[in-house]
């Protein structure tokens, strides 16, 4: 048999295939409510490749009360550079939407597009994430942390002793699944 060609939907998943097969359950508004945070997903990805193209660029937007032109503009003035992968392991790393580093402080901006209320434990990982990669012990600087959502910015500054129990637990974790892998 000759099967047909779908070369556009390559390496694709539909957003109700059967490696998901959840949706069998689902009710007709279920189904509605996982099509649309999909698209939600898809926007957010779309929403922050704009953000660090426009941050890059170093274009300005109109003063405003939107979430994604205050988070642009604070990136810019603060000289911030977008998606920074931040490293310790295999095991443990992530992508700070903005980060800077500059006169001993420590500012990571996050851009939230989803409803979702975001979590400021994420954005202390990376600051440990940093911490850790760039061997800089949190008591010898400030740290400023930043969630832009739902035309809100949230602003926390975590202690070192924060950071710096996140860190511990980032090595003991990291210690553990190095020694799993070498049992395996």
């Amino acid at each position: 048999m000759i099967f047909n060609k779908h070369d556009n939907l390559e390496g694709l998943h539909a957003p109700f295939g059967a490696s998901k097969s959840s949706w069998l359950r689902y009710d007709d508004k279920k189904a509605v409510e996982v099509y649309n945070a999909l698209k939600a997903k898809e926007m957010g990805t779309v929403l922050h490749d704009w953000a660090r193209q426009t941050i890059l660029l170093g274009i300005k937007q109109p003063r405003s009360k939107k979430t994604i032109y205050n988070y642009v503009n604070d990136a810019i003035g603060f000289k911030m550079s977008p998606e920074v992968v931040l490293f310790y392991s295999e095991y443990f790393f992530g992508t700070a939407d903005t980060i800077c580093f500059r006169n001993n402080v420590l500012r990571i901006h996050d851009l939230k597009t989803g409803t979702i209320p975001a979590k400021m434990e994420q954005l202390e990982i990376y600051a440990a994430l940093f911490c850790l990669e760039y061997k800089i012990k949190p008591i010898d600087i400030d740290i400023e942390l930043r969630i832009y959502q739902n035309d809100e910015v949230l602003v926390h500054n975590p202690s070192p002793e924060d950071i710096t129990n996140i860190m511990n637990k980032i090595i003991h974790l990291n210690k553990i699944l190095i020694d799993n892998e070498g049992r395996m």
